[in-house]
């Protein structure tokens, strides 16, 4: 394999998900704090970031084709540095907003182009591992934010930030000699799907799960640390170690293929999001008790981390024609999700606290098992392996 490629790769998906995007987290109390937001405020800046790594997601789908990879993570990178450091520069709600709105957009703009790259450079029968390398850099930025946060304690997390920014200049530097220059057109035939096909009645359970995929990861990556120090008390460590043990678990993720490849689609679908509520639910109903908050984080960084893989596989089940277009609708509805999440549940934490928002949430995510997914033709979705030349594979694994 393409080891600087894949270097590079998961080093910019970290950047891009585990700091810019949700770093915003990690540090809401402080940020709340600091800048004097209410549980609303916040949340509709966090819906702010996700709307606008939709916004990113959209333009690179219409652009890597003509531009190539290399100048759209480039931009990913830019937008991080730039933004994290707007963010650590701040001295008004305002300009706080502008740094995370711009942060957040990095995801979107280094998400998909990896895929493109890894067909050009990795061998057929070494994409998948590839990409999942490439993907796990997610839960490995997450893991290093954590450490990085404890910092924060002695040095502050305006400095902090400033680090997270010198982070992501490194990494795009290092993305903008190993990517590829140049357009690429694989050699992928077929007729166009219309809306009607999009809408077919077999896919709505795949975007029933992404939406609530979206709204449960995202209200939880936007709360979970003040509710946890909320229950537990403001400690030193508290939230820099829960953050870390949530990305730890996570790389267990990387084992979402095979678990689908043995189980089939509906077991993976029902232990994704029973997980996924009780971890929620803990957060909701003992946010101070420890073995509750610790078992939430290695329930949840595996769980959310599995969950892209999962609605990657269930598009190619649902939508077997074309599963590359069926999972970019998911993503569509899966970034509803994470644009009504923090804002909606940001405005119950206020009006009922953070706990009962917490359950809601778990609610949402026990109401996502009633969207099972089927096969087209109206079997139970089992495993089956897409072709090299379908590339929902290499886009599983990073939300």
């Amino acid at each position: 394999m393409n080891r600087p490629l894949i270097l590079g790769g998961a080093a910019a998906i970290g950047v891009t998900f585990g700091l810019a995007r949700y770093g915003y987290g990690l540090f809401e109390p402080d940020l709340r704090r600091e800048f004097d937001l209410s549980m609303s405020a916040v949340g509709l800046i966090g819906s702010a970031t996700y709307a606008g790594y939709l916004l990113a997601l959209l333009l690179v789908g219409a652009l890597v084709t003509r531009f190539g990879p290399r100048p759209l993570v480039i931009a990913g990178g830019v937008s991080a540095t730039a933004g994290m450091a707007l963010v650590a520069l701040a001295r008004e709600p305002v300009t706080l907003t502008a740094g995370l709105i711009l942060a957040g957009t990095s995801s979107g703009w280094a998400w998909a182009p990896y895929s493109d790259a890894v067909d050009r450079l990795v061998p057929p029968g070494r994409r998948e591992r590839a990409m999942g390398i490439i993907s796990s850099g997610t839960a490995f930025g997450v893991v290093v934010a954590g450490p990085l946060a404890l910092l924060a304690q002695g040095m502050g997390w305006r400095m902090v930030w400033l680090l997270f920014a010198a982070i992501a200049l490194a990494t795009t530097v290092y993305n903008a000699r190993v990517l590829p220059a140049g357009a690429h057109r694989p050699a992928r035939s077929g007729s166009r799907m219309g809306l009607r096909w999009l809408a077919r009645r077999t896919a709505m359970p795949l975007y029933a799960m992404a939406v609530a995929y979206g709204l449960v990861g995202s209200v939880y990556w936007q709360y979970a640390v003040a509710a946890v120090e909320g229950g537990m008390g403001d400690g030193q460590a508290t939230a820099p170690l829960f953050w870390t043990l949530v990305g730890l678990a996570g790389t267990a993720g990387a084992l979402t293929g095979h678990a689908i490849g043995r189980y089939g689609l509906r077991w993976v679908h029902t232990g994704i999001f029973s997980g996924l509520a009780v971890a929620v639910a803990l957060l909701g109903l003992a946010p101070g008790s420890l073995p509750a908050v610790i078992t939430s984080a290695v329930l949840y960084g595996p769980l959310f981390m599995a969950g892209s893989g999962l609605l990657a596989a269930a598009s190619y089940h649902l939508l077997p024609e074309r599963p590359a277009i069926g999972f970019s609708a998911a993503v569509a509805f899966l970034a509803v999700g994470t644009i009504a999440g923090p804002a909606t549940l940001g405005v119950v934490a206020d009006a009922y606290g953070l706990r009962t928002a917490f359950l809601a949430t778990a609610a949402v995510a026990i109401l996502a098992l009633l969207a099972r997914p089927r096969a087209a033709n109206g079997h139970t979705a089992r495993a089956v392996e897409p072709t090299a030349d379908q590339p929902v594979r290499a886009r599983a694994r990073s939300c």
